[in-house]
């Protein structure tokens, strides 16, 4: 068992390899890659079951209902058929033992957690008088910098990881028009259309000519860094407190209010998909469901209920 095992951690070393090298798979997916398939074989020490049997996958499936949310199960299950099927592919085992695995879950419908249109303008509000508050140079850049992260994740509806890893050679100052690289490498291309925004982006050059001309990311830390993910949520969670918002706002909340609200305005479902970059408009669709205010006008202007001449 002992030299199996060590066979199968070799294995899993050299299919991250060849999802790194040869499928190109970003950074977060290798690491989504490489916990669910260590999980599969710690899983694993506990028991005299070899890791490519049926029996070993049906038991890890059992434990990880028992003890993951169905979204979390359905990514793991992925991971561990995608590794197999690069080994079967690969000709590296005879069998693979997902082909006789029967495998039935249900994932719970989570409706996205959008914002209304009267807090992010008071989020913004509040972001653009923080700057006028300012009294030191490096508090004005922060200020500046900070504004142009809410303006940009509400414009674009582009998601965090994607905002953060912006560079200055995505960014065309004269179109205005952001290179967006989104999962599996897929890009497409956003156009900034509101005035104050495309003012803010040419002001925000000026203030960082500097740093956009040593360094490679837009939005970078004190330190001259790539700005994290986890500092546009503190600077979110911070800015809201201060406006006097009593929900708790998520970066990504800013990405479900985009898509929900060109919805409410009638743009067509398929251009909504392209600027979130979904590769399925099936997912785009789950944005039907939250528009309760585009579901409200339907129902008081189309419903024939309300063509009826009822004496009361």
């Amino acid at each position: 068992m002992e030299t199996n095992s060590k066979t199968f951690i070799n294995l899993i070393e050299e299919y991250l390899h060849f999802s790194t090298a040869r499928k190109n798979l970003d950074t977060k997916t290798i690491k989504s890659y490489s916990i669910d398939l260590k999980q599969y074989a710690a899983f694993l020490s506990g028991y005299s079951l070899d890791w490519n049997d049926k029996k070993s996958i049906e038991k890890f499936i059992e434990f990880m209902h028992s003890k993951f949310k169905p979204k979390s199960v359905k990514r793991k299950i992925a991971s561990l058929k995608a590794f197999f099927h690069f080994l079967e592919i690969e000709e590296m085992i005879e069998i693979n033992p997902f082909h006789k695995i029967q495998i039935k879950y249900k994932e719970p419908f989570i409706l996205p957690k959008t914002i209304p249109l009267n807090i992010i303008e008071k989020i913004m509000n509040y972001a653009y008088l923080e700057r006028k508050r300012q009294t030191t140079s490096y508090g004005r850049k922060v200020a500046l910098r900070n504004t142009l992260i809410l303006e940009l994740l509400f414009a674009t509806g582009m998601r965090i990881s994607e905002l953060c890893s912006l560079t200055n050679e995505q960014i065309n100052f004269n179109d205005y028009i952001i290179k967006i690289y989104g999962k599996g490498s897929k890009e497409r291309l956003i156009q900034i259309c509101n005035k104050n925004v495309q003012n803010l982006l040419d002001e925000y050059r000026r203030e960082f000519d500097f740093e956009l001309n040593n360094y490679n990311y837009f939005f970078i830390n004190r330190l001259c860094k790539r700005l994290s993910e986890q500092s546009v949520r503190n600077m979110i969670n911070s800015y809201s407190k201060s406006a006097g918002v009593s929900i708790h706002i998520t970066p990504h909340m800013f990405r479900h209010s985009f898509a929900t609200l060109l919805l409410e305005e009638d743009v067509d479902i398929r251009y909504i998909q392209q600027m979130l970059g979904h590769s399925s408009i099936t997912t785009t669709q789950i944005y039907t469901h939250t528009s309760i205010n585009k579901q409200k006008n339907i129902l008081s202007t189309k419903h024939p209920r309300n063509k009826f001449e009822i004496v009361i």
